[in-house]
């Protein structure tokens, strides 16, 4: 890693986003990953996911080896400036605030009717399934 390493903003790295020209930013260090794209076992398109925010928690939810870690440097352009992130940019799951809206009590009203139902239609089936057999023997056998 250069000892003189430029500081990159958000805006600068999240242009460089696709195929021909692809920037991550992992534990505020800035990567031009274009040469890896096509040897990274997870695909390309793994790493293109991973443009135009802060990958940091992307990538260490992998859990990548020490190699890999250790590959990354030749491909170091810089250090990111963290107060240029987005406070917006964020494709990760809704908050949790936002995943129990209203929408919750209606799934929790169909798990309810489901735990009533679905012992029903077991009793049912079984019902049906004993029925056939016993019809099935009370039929005259052809010799």
């Amino acid at each position: 890693m250069a000892s003189n390493s430029k500081t990159l903003s958000f805006e600068e790295v999240s242009k460089h986003n696709h195929k021909k020209d692809c920037w991550i930013i992992v534990n505020e260090k800035v990567y031009d990953i274009t040469p890896f794209l096509y040897d990274h076992p997870g695909g390309d398109e793994v790493l293109l996911t991973a443009t135009a925010k802060d990958a940091t928690i992307d990538f260490e939810d992998v859990g990548h080896s020490d190699s890999a870690i250790e590959m990354m440097e030749k491909y170091f352009i810089g250090k990111f400036e963290t107060s240029t992130l987005p406070a917006k940019v964020n494709h990760r799951q809704p908050s949790p605030t936002q995943a129990h809206s209203g929408g919750n009590e209606s799934s929790e009203f169909v798990v309810k009717i489901l735990q009533f139902l679905l012992p029903l239609l077991i009793l049912g089936l079984v019902f049906a399934l004993q029925s056939y057999g016993k019809n099935k023997d009370a039929a005259p056998h052809e010799s």
